[in-house]
């Protein structure tokens, strides 16, 4: 587990902790708005816009801080504390939690098939796990973008770790490992900062075309061409052109981010944290059904559950709830170790630089 001292706040980087912090507020708010799309064209734009970019974009930041893992005894440890542990601890919490809030008392806990938001710790261990091969290969993003495009190839992938959504999203932690810092000073020079309004105004534009027009469930990287009933060769042409459009709305976003140290940079420390739990309070809303109430389908209930949802999230980041649920999040576990395996401290998670 990393030290929280001064000395570590000395070594974090304002900018990908704003960038994490936004991007998880933008999680909560796209859930937030599910229950909102049918009703709302405009909804559903601004849903299909945040969903082109906003995991896009945390994945890059993942694997950009993946670049250290090489397989070495104390990142394996950190790989199992920071990612194995979690994932078991909240596959099996979510599992129970859903048996209430779905209304599925025999649900079993199932390793193998992550439920709701838990496919991100799953899809992680499996990067991280081969980062030293992306590491060796001449093209690596080549490459990913390749494996990204015989998934939607193959349907019969199944559901084990949800390898379907770990392999389309595969490209965006290969460019993370491919990054340097320049290229992200060079997304935050002020001419790109200007390029990107007019990027995004344009993206929601064509967006509130394509509602009627288009799947946005490409956007969700989770199933292959033959699901959405259109032939096999649309996977591999909309790989490559969703990818191109998340990676520039991933730039645009990025290039927005102020580099500055702000209230929200303490938070990006704990955007795991907000990013597992927050699904408890949306699945418990939804139980309850807070979408049948007309005012929330007007544009003031809208911006409503927009902000509830950005404070749920903000509060489940603070360092108080860090602090009790550290023992699942960040076990130390040296017991379960030798001793003389210590970590490194160097970040290569999503939460932790």
């Amino acid at each position: 587990m990393q030290k929280t001292g001064p000395a570590q706040a000395k070594r974090r980087d304002a900018f990908f902790d704003n960038a994490k912090y936004v991007a998880i507020v933008l999680v909560a708010m796209g859930h937030a708005w599910e229950p909102l799309r049918s009703g709302s064209r405009a909804v559903t734009a601004l849903y299909m816009v945040v969903y082109a970019f906003h995991m896009p974009a945390f994945i890059v930041i993942s694997g950009y801080f993946s670049r250290g893992f090489d397989a070495s005894p104390e990142k394996i440890k950190r790989l199992i504390t920071g990612v194995a542990v979690p994932y078991v601890v909240f596959e099996t919490a979510y599992t129970y939690f859903t048996r209430w809030s779905d209304g599925v008392p025999d649900r079993q806990v199932s390793l193998l098939d992550p439920l709701y938001l838990t496919w991100f710790l799953a899809a992680l261990l499996v990067w991280r796990l081969t980062t030293p091969i992306w590491k060796s290969v001449r093209w690596p993003l080549p490459v990913a973008l390749g494996v990204a495009a015989l998934a939607t190839l193959s349907p019969s992938i199944g559901k084990d770790l949800d390898l379907q959504r770990a392999l389309q999203f595969l490209p965006y932690f290969v460019l993370g490992l491919c990054l340097k810092q320049e290229h992200f000073r060079l997304v935050r020079r002020w001419r790109v900062r200007v390029m990107a309004v007019p990027v995004f105004a344009g993206a929601l534009m064509v967006a509130y075309w394509a509602v009627p027009r288009m799947d946005y469930a490409w956007f969700f990287h989770r199933a292959a061409a033959e699901d959405f009933g259109v032939p096999a060769w649309y996977g591999p042409l909309m790989t490559l052109a969703v990818f191109g459009c998340s990676t520039i709305l991933v730039a645009c976003f990025l290039a927005w981010v102020p580099g500055r140290r702000m209230w929200i940079t303490a938070l990006g420390a704990g955007t795991l944290y907000g990013y597992l739990l927050h699904g408890f309070v949306i699945q418990a809303a939804n139980h309850w059904h807070w979408s049948r109430i007309d005012w929330f389908h007007q544009p003031l209930g809208e911006i409503t559950v927009s902000l509830i949802a950005a404070a749920v999230v903000t509060l489940l980041c603070t360092s108080p709830v860090r602090k009790v649920l550290r023992f699942a999040m960040e076990p130390r576990m040296d017991w379960a170790f030798r001793k003389s395996m210590t970590l490194t401290g160097k970040g290569e998670g999503v939460v932790r630089k």
